[in-house]
């Protein structure tokens, strides 16, 4: 089973952007409700889908630079990126199968 992955400003080029795997970015917080409640279907969806999507999580207080860059404002917002580039964002807490809906074209 594979558990989501921490990214930072300083991991991030190399996790998320030079992989070959499509990687759904988590921009979350602590003091975030929704962050927390989408959070076990994020490592349901880690488990699940092991070896066609990475689950990675950047905690947005501590990285402002990531996010600034991608134009986050809400959170939790998931973008997905794919050979580099953000194919897909998602705002706002979903349920399992909003998400998967969203994200399977790109599986």
């Amino acid at each position: 089973m594979t558990a989501p992955i921490t990214v930072t400003d300083a991991t991030f080029a190399d996790e998320v952007l030079s992989s070959d795997t499509p990687v759904l970015v988590d921009f979350w917080a602590d003091w975030c409700g929704p962050c927390r409640m989408i959070a076990p279907v994020l490592e349901q969806i880690a488990a699940e889908q092991d070896g066609k999507i990475k689950i990675a999580k950047m905690d947005y207080d501590a990285n402002p630079d990531t996010p600034n860059k991608f134009g986050v404002m809400g959170l939790p917002t998931l973008l997905l990126f794919k050979k580099g580039e953000v194919v897909e964002q998602v705002v706002g807490a979903k349920p399992k199968r909003a998400l998967l809906k969203v994200l399977e074209p790109h599986l």
